[in-house]
């Protein structure tokens, strides 16, 4: 396994990360498959306390309470559940995150959180408020560093003038290079990692049958998806190319893939391990579909 520097902070991350998100609420297996997974080299663990309603907490808590200066836990706050359980609201308060916090460090048995993150934002939130809240946390030590989940270039701009950002998550992969056009090259500008989410496109690039994704028509992403499997071969799996294709990008510090088997940790782990693409491999799936932009946010 090889590790980046996330953006300008001292942590340092596995190239290829585990998105906690899809993992099965209070399983032992779950448990086992983080452990395995950190026995492998994964050192960064994404989670948030939306998902399971904190149970997925829960699990990173109880997987790494034994090594917990070993690892990288990320988590996320701002969407707040609803009393009946119904869904959830957008509540982005200082007060809701301070509070969110205290929570969060309870169900991860752990006294400080490495990477606290803003899980969403839009232009109308007081974001000096969030800031606030992030700066408290960190000047109290119950978070070493902050950064922001969103795919709104609007967004992302006023968190990179205003704030003391490590990270930015995003989606991109070879089906969605829209930061490539209003992103990735400012939040390398400002030394801020990026951490890349959806690398397979719910699977389409590793061997799903197509459907329409995003602004690509159904036989676009098959064409996509052909042009990886056709390069795929040696030390490549498909899945290895498309998560290669996002972190070729300098801007991209780690791939962050959902994993809730053994099978699917063994393709990230397989992904991991995979040497760069070849220019001209790299090159063929640029061409394989455009790349298209975003549309609203900007």
């Amino acid at each position: 396994m090889k590790y980046r520097k996330l953006g300008r902070s001292g942590l340092q991350v596995s190239e290829v990360s585990f998105g906690c998100m899809s993992l099965a609420a209070g399983e032992a297996s779950s448990v086992r498959l983080l452990q395995q997974a950190f026995d492998k080299g994964v050192s960064f663990f994404d989670t948030a306390d939306l998902y399971d309603k904190g149970e997925n907490e829960k699990l990173v808590g109880q997987a790494f309470k034994e090594m917990r200066d070993q690892v990288v836990i990320a988590t996320k706050g701002g969407n707040q559940w609803r009393p009946d359980g119904s869904g959830w609201d957008w509540n982005p308060a200082k007060r809701y995150l301070l509070g969110a916090v205290e929570k969060s460090l309870q169900r991860l048995q752990t006294d400080y959180i490495d990477l606290y993150q803003l899980h969403g934002g839009t232009l109308d939130d007081p974001i000096d408020e969030v800031i606030d809240a992030f700066e408290q946390l960190k000047q109290q030590g119950k978070i070493r560093h902050y950064g922001i989940s969103s795919i709104r270039p609007n967004v992302i701009r006023e968190y990179v003038q205003r704030a003391g950002i490590t990270s930015v998550m995003m989606q991109y992969s070879l089906l969605d290079r829209r930061p490539e056009e209003s992103c990735l090259d400012l939040l390398q500008e400002h030394h801020i990692g990026v951490l890349a989410r959806g690398s397979l496109a719910q699977g389409l690039l590793a061997g799903k049958a197509p459907k329409a994704y995003l602004n690509y028509t159904s036989a676009e992403v098959e064409k996509a998806a052909g042009v990886v499997a056709e390069k795929a071969g040696g030390a490549h799996t498909a899945t290895s190319i498309a998560v290669r294709f996002v972190l070729q990008n300098p801007a991209v510090t780690s791939a962050v893939l959902g994993i809730r088997t053994p099978a699917q940790l063994n393709a990230a782990l397989q992904a991991a391990a995979a040497p760069p693409l070849p220019a001209d491999v790299l090159q063929a799936l640029q061409q394989a579909v455009p790349a298209t932009v975003y549309e609203q946010h900007r």
